[in-house]
């Protein structure tokens, strides 16, 4: 599996790919489509972002000491925010998500794309996955 920092570079490379912001709207769809179906039993309030205006479900768990998500959403434009993230952030030590500087969403072009709410929504999906990474990280530290 790749790098943290490996992936941002990947991302980023796919993303500039693209000469307007339309086109990687159009690709944010495509890839929030190709995200695995999480199960209607997941999708509870322990669950759910706050602070997003769509549904946004962020399911993690802990597996040999590294971190996995499941998401979905119920908006299309914010289900392929949510699969970029989890590009990024899944399959990685908390370390190593607490570690990762955000200044890769602006590298991308996204954060200076979304409207405020959607901005507002990307923000507590980052702020939530770094909550459960600290979280797991004090596990971790714990045993």
């Amino acid at each position: 599996m790749k790098k943290i920092e490996e992936r941002v570079q990947d991302i980023t490379a796919e993303f500039a790919q693209f000469k307007d912001w339309e086109g990687r709207y159009k690709h944010l769809v495509e890839i929030g489509k190709k995200l695995p179906i999480v199960s209607d039993d997941k999708k509870t309030d322990t669950f759910k972002v706050r602070g997003c205006q769509s549904q946004v479900w962020l399911i993690p768990r802990l597996e040999d000491n590294r971190v996995y998500f499941e998401a979905d959403s119920d908006a299309s434009i914010v289900k392929g925010i949510v699969a970029l993230l989890l590009a990024i952030y899944s399959d990685n030590t908390p370390q190593e998500i607490l570690n990762l500087k955000l200044d890769f969403l602006d590298s991308i072009g996204l954060k200076q794309h979304l409207s405020m709410n959607r901005a507002n929504g990307l923000a507590s999906m980052v702020k939530q996955i770094q909550m459960y990474a600290y979280a797991y990280q004090t596990q971790i530290g714990q045993r």
